[in-house]
């Protein structure tokens, strides 16, 4: 028997593999496609207190090895959420992680207040770092003492494990980590997507209608990598890598750096089993080094 399980706080999950926000819906799209059940944990599309309708089309746009959103948190509002897509979600025997975000410190607090009653969910990743919207976003990740403060009012409301996910576009994204494990966070996610955008150059046009968003894809796998490399150095608390995983070696590569576990994000969308083979091939993969336990390989990098 080989174990795939690893902890984020006190959220346990049969194994690292999660889906990462904005790329699996509320996870019954899938259910077509793949095992739910599968799977470590199935962090859901972003909820906001109010609905949002998102962005303006065109918004999103292929580019070499990644792709470029500009989604805007379209979503259901969190009440919808708790009466429309919580029902679905409490059937399935995978950890459930709801991604959460807000445009004040008392939005995001709101959110996680309404959700507290709501049964069937394991943890909540706090999105600091959406850079597709005007207010909040990436302005509220790149300011160590509002995301700190964030995290410490939302730890003081509730008992399940709190993921803050952190963006990249910013200097050093050190200092914010530290930051928020000081005030608590039992994880960390990185990376969010990198700021970028794209010409047609036909039209001489931007691909997207607010002219920039976030890419994702293969593209920047070694720059997250870099960033979840720089993090585990100093932190103490697990940390989950995303960015650019298509493969089990892509999953290989982040967790020998240091992640526990990782957010399969654009891949989806590419392949809607992706998920079940990575997971799989983690399987294959401790069979092939005669190991049980797939924790064996965190923080294994050799330098």
């Amino acid at each position: 028997m080989i174990d795939l399980s690893v902890s984020i706080g006190n959220l346990k999950l049969k194994n690292p593999v999660l889906t990462a926000s904005g790329t699996f819906g509320y996870g019954e799209e899938f259910s077509p496609y793949i095992d739910l059940n599968e799977l470590g944990g199935i962090i859901t599309k972003t909820v906001t207190l109010n609905p949002r309708i998102g962005n303006p089309f065109p918004r999103i746009a292929e580019t070499a090895s990644g792709m470029l959103n500009s989604i805007g948190l379209a979503n259901v509002g969190v009440e919808k959420f708790i009466t429309e897509k919580m029902p679905f979600l409490r059937t399935l025997e995978t950890g459930i992680i709801v991604n959460i975000a807000g445009f004040s410190i008392d939005e995001y607090i709101e959110v996680v207040t309404r959700l507290e009653n709501t049964d069937g969910i394991d943890a909540y990743e706090i999105n600091v770092s959406c850079p597709n919207v005007k207010e909040g976003g990436v302005e509220f990740g790149s300011n160590e003492k509002i995301t700190a403060e964030i995290t410490r009012k939302i730890k003081k409301i509730t008992n399940r494990a709190v993921i803050i996910k952190l963006t990249p576009n910013i200097t050093k994204i050190e200092p914010v980590a530290l930051a928020v494990q000081d005030a608590g966070a039992d994880a960390v996610s990185l990376i969010n997507t990198y700021i970028g955008m794209a010409v047609d150059a036909n039209t001489r046009k931007p691909k997207l209608a607010r002219i920039k968003g976030g890419l994702s894809g293969p593209a920047i796998k070694p720059l997250a990598l870099a960033k979840v490399f720089d993090v585990v150095q100093i932190a103490r608390i697990p940390v989950i890598g995303i960015g650019g995983i298509m493969t089990t070696n892509d999953v290989l590569e982040f967790m020998i750096t240091g992640a526990t576990a990782v957010e399969i994000g654009t891949a989806n969308f590419i392949n809607p089993s992706i998920c079940h083979n990575i997971i799989h091939g983690l399987i294959d993969y401790c069979d092939l080094i005669n190991s049980t336990d797939i924790k064996s390989i965190i923080r294994t990098l050799e330098y």
